[in-house]
């Protein structure tokens, strides 16, 4: 048992620990605690949840709209890790000014990042988009209905929901799914997993020379490797936009955009 001046005497360090990561605590208590405690109560996950807000509260047919109920829902009730901000605001960009007519995302998740990137796509476009849940895939597939992007219904033709790990699903893109390259690559998966499917891209000549790489969240939960490996390989050029994690303004992130060469 600790006694009362030791613990008095690391009462002031406590409290410093306290403050200067209360914003990393308030993240551990949405995105992880208040989440769990709910999926027990109500018997379904915060998944099903957001997407039952979706339908009562988002305009079907209209991508804006569903985006910004997917804010909504984020910022007033619970945390899921979508592409906003800064990162939405950088894709929308690359899609004007690079205007990709194959499009690969590493990372479906709930579909946010699907919607964003295919109501950006110019006409002919064709985006690819991988997802290994299959729970996450399916509901991801019916917010892209939601949107108005399935490949039922007319300007959704250009967009393919692929399920599987993505290590599997990349060497089988040219061959099973018929993408013999790509001009730009959203990575928003696991992030340990970034510099091994960018070098899988790599050794299955899926990047068309000029490729653009957007790469979320590199700075939290980070990654590292993947970050050093685009400086020093000289296939690259790349930057890094600072910017905050997604519904928490207080946590700094970046996202990384590189732009492939083709030299070694």
């Amino acid at each position: 048992m600790v006694s009362p001046a030791i613990a008095l005497a690391l009462l002031p360090f406590i409290v410093t620990l306290l403050i200067r990561y209360r914003h990393y605590l308030l993240l551990l208590y949405r995105a992880v605690l208040v989440a769990w405690l709910r999926d027990r109560l109500t018997g379904t996950s915060r998944e099903q949840r957001a997407f039952q807000y979706l339908l009562a509260h988002a305009i079907p047919g209209d991508p804006h709209h569903i985006l910004q109920t997917f804010d909504q829902w984020c910022y007033h009730c619970e945390h899921l890790s979508c592409a906003r901000a800064t990162s939405g605001r950088i894709v929308e960009r690359v899609l004007l000014e690079r205007a990709p007519l194959r499009v690969l995302e590493l990372g479906t998740y709930c579909g946010y990042g699907t919607v964003l990137l295919a109501q950006g796509l110019p006409p002919g476009a064709r985006l690819y988009t991988i997802e290994g849940d299959p729970r996450h895939a399916a509901m991801a597939d019916k917010v892209i209905c939601l949107a108005g992007f399935s490949e039922q219904t007319g300007p959704a033709a250009g967009v393919g929901l692929i399920v599987g790990p993505s290590e599997e699903v990349i060497p089988l893109l040219q061959e099973k799914h018929g993408l013999m390259n790509t001009n730009l690559v959203f990575m928003d998966h696991c992030k340990r997993c970034y510099l091994r499917d960018l070098r899988l891209l790599e050794s299955h000549q899926l990047l068309a020379e000029g490729a653009t790489i957007l790469a979320d969240n590199v700075l939290f939960p980070g990654a590292p490797h993947f970050l050093q490996y685009a400086k020093t390989c000289g296939k690259y050029h790349s930057k890094l936009h600072r910017a905050s994690l997604e519904y928490f303004r207080t946590i700094p992130d970046g996202i990384a955009e590189l732009r492939y060469t083709g030299t070694h």
